[in-house]
């Protein structure tokens, strides 16, 4: 059986490996499909921030459950299950640790579990609502989401910014109300003029680039919020705070939905948000389909995880099929 693994900083390749016994509590999983994710990991695999290696590249595994442990309860050979992991064949996994996917849950819709949780952060933490207009920075797998989000929770106007036009094209099918190149338009010019000159009331920055922060505060209307949901690495340009930040007064909020305590603790915690973002892709209330694209064999995994680095243009969230 196969792994995908860095042996060194962007160097993937499918590593043989044996599967230890499973142990009371614990369940094997036959892995069927998989998803790696960007930001934090493509941060380790570039070594950038204390990486170790050989290091397992991936975050989500969908699969069946093939071998059930000792005082395992809940849990049935051939149930459809879900978790995080690295990209493997199988999975060992502790039941309590389980995602369980109902009967009309897609694969897709599984492994955009993630990305929900930290959309959800922005959403909540940014306090968009009803009537507000919304700018989202950065249309990877979180961004998509939150585009959605931003419209179920009541944004009157939703806007979408980022350089690959793939990535807006899934935006516009999902209904948002513009999308921007930032490198062909100004992008708070544009967010200024669709809003009457006045400026967006909330701005979720996904994308963790200093050149989408500063043109999400310059396109900001007075007072509003600035939703910094990209993990940011130490700024070295693109970022001018005294432009206009001093007159327009942004309230900069850092969201991380799984920092607890949360800011509206105790009655929001990071357990609540996982379950209302399960609850929530179990119903099919998000648009998934789209957002993982391209679909790869396991076996050409390593060529397309180098490919996810190297031309972000073709991929928003990269899927892996074991099958």
């Amino acid at each position: 059986m196969k792994e995908l693994i860095a042996v060194a900083p962007r160097e993937p390749v499918l590593q043989d490996y044996e599967d230890r016994p499973v142990s009371e509590e614990q369940v094997r999983v036959k892995v069927e499909f998989g998803a790696p994710k960007r930001g934090s990991e493509l941060t380790g695999y570039r070594a950038v921030r204390g990486s170790s290696f050989p290091m397992g590249l991936g975050n989500m595994c969908v699969g069946h459950i093939i071998e059930i442990g000792d005082g395992v309860e809940g849990f049935s050979i051939g149930d459809r299950v879900a978790g995080h992991g690295h990209l493997r064949e199988t999975h060992t996994w502790r039941a309590d640790g389980l995602l369980r996917l109902e009967e009309r849950m897609t694969w897709k819709e599984a492994v955009c579990y993630d990305p929900t949780l930290f959309a959800l952060g922005g959403i909540r933490d940014g306090q968009v609502r009803l009537g507000d207009a919304v700018a989202v920075f950065g249309l990877g797998a979180i961004g998509q989401i939150t585009v959605q989000m931003a419209k179920m929770a009541g944004a009157s106007f939703v806007a979408a910014v980022d350089p690959i036009e793939k990535r807006r094209q899934a935006a516009i099918n999902v209904g948002v109300d513009m999308t921007l190149d930032p490198t062909s338009v100004d992008v708070a010019e544009e967010l200024k003029a669709a809003t009457n000159g006045q400026g967006i009331d909330v701005a979720i920055e996904t994308s963790a680039a200093y050149e989408a922060l500063d043109q999400a505060i310059r396109g900001l209307a007075w007072g509003g919020n600035v939703a910094v949901v990209g993990w940011m690495k130490e700024c070295k340009g693109g970022l001018d705070l005294g432009a206009v930040a001093h007159f327009n007064i942004p309230n900069l909020i850092f969201a991380r939905s799984c920092s607890d305590p949360n800011r509206d603790h105790p009655r929001w915690d990071w357990t609540r948000i996982q379950k209302i973002c399960w609850q929530w892709l179990s119903e099919g209330r998000f648009q998934c389909e789209e957002i993982v694209s391209p679909v790869v064999p396991f076996l050409e995994s390593p060529k397309a995880y180098e490919g996810m680095d190297l031309h972000p243009e073709k991929s928003i969230k990269l899927g892996v099929a074991f099958e």
